[in-house]
């Protein structure tokens, strides 16, 4: 019987959703359909502004963009569910991850917050809502990210090849896979992945990314400056570990040096590479068995940081898409996955990666209104590896 779920994906770089409809009976995830919506221009610089460190915002604007993006996230998973000629009754749940404007994982009182609110999501698409995923790892003593490590078991483990998986959105994660089973998983956030280039491209350049990594391929990386920026204790302290861009951010590259005395490009060059030798790093210390290095996230389209993560690693560098999920869909399938967890009272986060003193049930359930949605199956513990 087939067994469908939504997955609502608003990553750290600000760009817009992404919508997955996913197919998990036969215990294996098999994408349905795909829907990207980009946020309007207003919108992006709204939450540029929000998720600044030192914003100081109204609770009026904070509501108001929470209720706003929670339309959106509705409107387009109605509109995957009308290009796929899907009734909302078929789905057995929405899996959204929000948009995350503030992750503090490290203070007093520990919190990650989303917006895009579940209950306007549930309301106008009919469909059972599953939200709010980072807080109840974090109630567990956990850092709430990153949370897609389970998923990256559930669908890339291999019993024959020691395998990392390496997510470059906003912040670059990696998930190591041991071909053993029985080993465990970790995984942690390796730092900045695009976000410093996408803010030093628009400060300079006005632009919201650097295509093909297209300018920093212009400039001269200077060493020297990117073993500056690497003395930072977060490159240095041990996982588990998670951050965001409210610390990777303008304010954290004028702190170590003087951005204006050097040329624009060369900094552009500069900050693509401590992305990619911060991934490299972390890999050769913590997964030094590694024989494959898998890409996901909006990071796959920079050609030039592929390059340099190839140049600096010594294993093949290669997309998901060779291995059943194109890069852009797996965060996506990821919530739809997880909120397919929280449904059958089965956990979402690995303990060893977010360092929770448990495997914790995540997410809010928000009900939907539509009759006749699907049941899962009892055993929806496990999925059959892509590949």
């Amino acid at each position: 019987m087939q067994e469908f779920y939504i997955g609502l994906m608003s990553g750290t770089s600000l760009d817009g959703i992404d919508a997955a409809l996913v197919d998990f009976s036969a215990n294996q995830a098999q994408l349905v359909g795909f829907e990207y919506l980009p946020f309007p221009e207003d919108i992006q610089s709204a939450i540029q502004r929000l998720s600044k460190p030192d914003a100081l915002i109204s609770l009026k604007e904070y509501g108001a963009m929470d209720a706003r993006l929670g339309h959106l996230f509705a409107d387009i998973v109605n509109t995957l569910l009308a290009k796929a000629d899907m009734p909302a009754s078929s789905i057995k749940a929405i899996g959204s991850h929000g948009l995350t404007v503030y992750h503090a994982p490290e203070i007093k009182f520990p919190f990650s917050l989303q917006i895009g609110d579940p209950n306007v999501i549930a309301e106008l698409t009919g469909i059972t809502t599953v939200a709010d995923f980072r807080r109840r790892d974090i109630a567990a003593k956990g850092q709430g990210a990153p949370l897609v490590p389970a998923f990256h078991q559930a669908v890339f483990q291999h019993p024959d090849e020691h395998r990392c998986i390496v997510n470059i959105g906003g912040i670059a994660n990696i998930t190591v896979l041991p071909k053993h089973q029985s080993s465990a998983v970790i995984g942690f956030d390796t730092g900045p992945g695009n976000t410093l280039m996408d803010l030093w491209i628009k400060l300079h350049r006005n632009l919201p990314y650097d295509k093909n990594g297209a300018w920093a391929k212009t400039g001269n990386i200077d060493h020297d400056l990117v073993e500056l920026l690497k003395q930072d204790a977060y490159f240095n302290s041990a996982p588990p570990k998670s951050t965001g861009k409210e610390y990777f951010s303008l304010p954290w590259i004028y702190q170590y040096f003087d951005a204006f005395s050097y040329k624009a490009e060369d900094i552009q060059a500069s900050l693509c590479f401590l992305t990619a030798i911060t991934i490299c790093d972390a890999i050769k210390e913590h997964a030094p068995t590694t024989e494959r290095i898998l890409i996901c996230g909006g990071g796959i389209h920079n050609e030039y940081l592929l390059e340099l993560i190839q140049q600096n690693i010594g294993c093949p560098v290669e997309s998901t898409e060779q291995y059943g999920l194109h890069p852009d869909h797996v965060e996506a399938v990821a919530f739809a996955w997880l909120a397919r967890q929280t449904l059958n009272n089965l956990p979402g986060n690995l303990k060893e990666v977010t360092g929770a003193i448990d495997s914790v049930i995540l997410g809010g359930i928000y009900q939907g209104n539509k009759k006749g949605a699907a049941s899962a199956p009892a055993d929806a513990k496990h999925l059959h590896p892509c590949r």
